[in-house]
């Protein structure tokens, strides 16, 4: 109730002082949540396959490189931006916003048919940073990342070098369906959910009303009111979520049941799967399933952290060198 109190002070309040200046709509870029890049000029981008991505690199650009993949999937790369120390160590470390989320350029719910749009992306941010055709390629996927990083080397075995999985939810749809309905348990009562359908009373945004239903799902984030669930250590840091990207591609997995498992066999390099001690849902089992639809597995616990390993403190200093020894035994 209170929360309620004060976001509806908060709404009024901001109403009162926009009253007395300049009109502001909140449809208006920048108004709800930041920019995209296709918004603003200022913030690093590069253009893949007609879409404007936010990106950055760190390193030599003639090193091995590594390209992190966010989860969500509609987070961005702000939470994974500890994985830049690989530059110090002689890779060229990619992080871009997959297209849809974070502050990469917006598309229509109806352009989204399949996943194969990310498969593309991830070819063409691969082609537009690899120097030559010998230059090792790596993979570092979490969560829906993870997911991603699977799905791209089952669909092109030959295409990476080595990869590391942290905690993908899962490679077949009934894997992470079972892993979501048991990490995401929301209270109906929770203080994030109240907050979101207290302010659908002020905002109600259309199917492609990006800015409202990002804003909207930010809210859901606010709080943090899984962490306990999945073992984080607090709240993740991230730029603007991606409401549409999110409903199109679970709702695209669901009704595909997909499966990207089928290739996996081709591809004999060790991978590093990694999964987290707090996180309970997750846990050694699901790990093993997942994770053994590839030939050659190096599985690694995390120990003192949650689903988020790579964000926080503890599960930085406990990962971060496993993940260079793997690298540095490939590169």
């Amino acid at each position: 109730m209170y929360r309620n109190k004060l976001l509806s002070s908060i709404l009024l309040l901001s109403i009162f002082v926009f009253s007395c200046k300049k009109e502001m709509r909140i449809d208006e870029p920048g108004n709800l949540v930041p920019k995209t890049v296709d918004q603003n000029s200022c913030l690093p981008s590069i253009v893949i396959n007609g879409a404007k991505l936010h990106a950055e690199t760190f390193g030599n650009p003639n090193d091995p490189i590594i390209f992190v993949l966010h989860g969500g999937p509609a987070s961005d790369y702000r939470y994974l931006l500890n994985c830049k120390e690989f530059a110090d160590n002689g890779y060229f470390v990619v992080f871009y916003d997959q297209r849809g989320t974070g502050l990469s350029q917006r598309f229509p719910r109806s352009y989204y048919t399949g996943i194969q749009t990310s498969f593309d992306d991830l070819n063409g941010v691969i082609t537009h940073y690899r120097k030559s055709p010998t230059q090792k390629i790596f993979l570092l996927g979490h969560s829906w990342g993870a997911m991603l990083a699977g799905a791209y080397i089952n669909q092109y075995p030959t295409a990476v070098n080595g990869a590391v999985l942290a905690e993908p939810g899962g490679l077949k749809w009934k894997d992470v369906d079972e892993y979501v309905k048991r990490s995401r348990k929301m209270d109906i009562t929770g203080e994030a959910l109240n907050n979101a359908t207290y302010m659908d009373q002020f905002l109600t945004g259309k199917e492609d009303e990006h800015a409202i239903l990002d804003y909207k799902y930010k809210l859901l984030a606010s709080t943090g009111d899984e962490n306990d669930n999945v073992g984080n250590e607090g709240l993740l840091p991230f730029w603007r979520p991606g409401f549409v990207l999110q409903d199109v591609y679970f709702n695209i997995l669901k009704k595909e049941n997909s499966d990207w498992t089928p290739h996996l066999k081709q591809f004999t390099t060790k991978i590093l799967f990694i999964y987290s001690e707090r996180n309970k849902p997750y846990g050694l089992d699901h790990a093993k399933q997942v994770s053994s639809a590839f030939p050659n597995v190096q599985l690694f616990e995390t120990k003192g952290a949650g689903h988020d390993m790579l964000s926080f403190p503890t599960g930085w200093k406990n990962t971060h060198p496993t993940i260079l020894d793997y690298f540095n035994t490939l590169k």
